[in-house]
């Protein structure tokens, strides 16, 4: 038989996960952010499910490609915009809108000639000190783009570098309300931590989310059930869903004395004699390589603890809480890594949070290896 480990996408976890952002974005449309093959999830994978969104956001133009041919007719958005000049007609063969951060971007659509054949989001950088154009430069960059026969609508765009944390986004708002203030066109603004921490807000206040919400919202991790902040406490509190679930089995059991040494490093001693079962599951299939002693993990429906060092294909668990449990503990015995399965639920936040990490990288990080089943 195969070795006993697969991941699962639910399509309706991720329905569910698309509604809850579109009930925040109170009226705004929602790009549904599918960078990075869609966190890991596989584009194709999810796209029965967010195609119910009003466009795509990515990053990589054969990810456009897939869309198109899946038969999506509506927006994509590049979110960092062409990488070089040769991709211009890529954008205009695919009908594909594009994020312009540079001045370099806007030199290559000076050389178009088709006209109005794009539309662009131009990017001011509002803290972050990533991508963007200064507020300084921002008005001269929107002229520039503006007076070009190649461009038609020019909406405006920034990313919150604090949204998912204190101080918050008051400052970087301010910067975008008086960069743009007066020129026309569509606004882009929220991730996913602003429109569930500040879109949410504004409404319970009964206040205008207008103006942090713009004309679109970009959730990415909000739909795949991980927390924007990386506390798993907030992705339950917006009452998001896990919709990558890893579940492996136990292959093998010692039985321990007091003070014995558990995987690599010996860097876990048994504080006692103790069950410890080998679940088929490593950092080589995706699973945290530094998730220390302690991290939950779920078997046979009982949350217990990864003990020792992670290996390439196993990780040891802590089987006598199983036990006491009255379960058995044993050979087959069922782990849940991450996500759901029957009445067990472990947030991918839970898992990451020890190894000092987000549930982002847990789920791009899913191996090749690792089989995968649309439920």
């Amino acid at each position: 038989m195969p070795r006993p480990i697969q991941a699962t996408i639910s399509l309706d976890s991720l329905r569910h996960n698309l509604a809850r952002a579109r009930s925040a974005a109170a009226g705004a449309r929602v790009w549904a952010v599918v960078k990075a093959n869609a966190y890991g999830h596989g584009v194709e994978r999810v796209f029965p499910a967010l195609r119910g969104a009003d466009g795509f956001a990515l990053l990589d133009l054969a990810e456009a490609e897939t869309l198109r041919a899946l038969g999506w007719g509506g927006p994509i958005l590049l979110l960092e915009g062409c990488f070089a000049l040769e991709d211009l007609s890529t954008c205009e063969r695919l009908n594909l809108w594009h994020v312009v951060h540079d001045p370099a971007q806007i030199h290559w659509l000076a050389s178009r000639r088709k006209p109005r054949a794009h539309r662009v989001f131009l990017k001011l950088n509002s803290g972050m000190n990533r991508l963007g154009f200064t507020p300084d430069q921002y008005r001269v960059a929107w002229q520039r783009l503006h007076e070009l026969p190649a461009v038609g609508a020019v909406s405006h765009m920034t990313h919150f570098a604090t949204a998912d944390a204190e101080p918050g986004i008051a400052e970087a708002l301010e910067r975008f309300e008086s960069a743009v203030d007066g020129l026309p066109g569509e606004r882009s603004l929220c991730n996913s931590a602003a429109l569930l921490r500040y879109g949410t807000q504004a409404r319970e206040r009964r206040e205008d989310p207008d103006a942090v919400l713009g004309d679109w919202v970009r959730p990415g991790i909000a739909l795949y059930g991980g927390s924007p902040t990386g506390a798993h406490a907030d992705a339950q509190r917006w009452e998001l869903r896990p919709t990558m679930s890893l579940l492996t089995r136990i292959i093998g059991v010692q039985n321990v004395e007091a003070g014995a040494a558990v995987g690599y490093g010996a860097t876990f001693r048994a504080e006692r004699p103790m069950r410890i079962g080998v679940a088929a599951v490593g950092y080589a299939d995706g699973y945290p390589r530094h998730a220390p002693t302690g991290t939950p993990i779920v078997v046979d429906g009982v949350r217990t603890r990864v003990v020792g060092r992670v290996s390439m294909d196993m990780v040891m668990v802590d089987l006598d809480p199983v036990r006491a449990a009255g379960r058995a503990a044993d050979i087959g015995s069922p782990v849940l890594c991450w996500g759901r399965h029957l009445d067990s639920e472990l947030g991918i936040d839970e898992v990451a949070e020890p190894s000092g990490t987000l549930g982002y990288e847990l789920m791009c990080a899913l191996a090749r290896r690792v089989p995968v089943q649309v439920v």
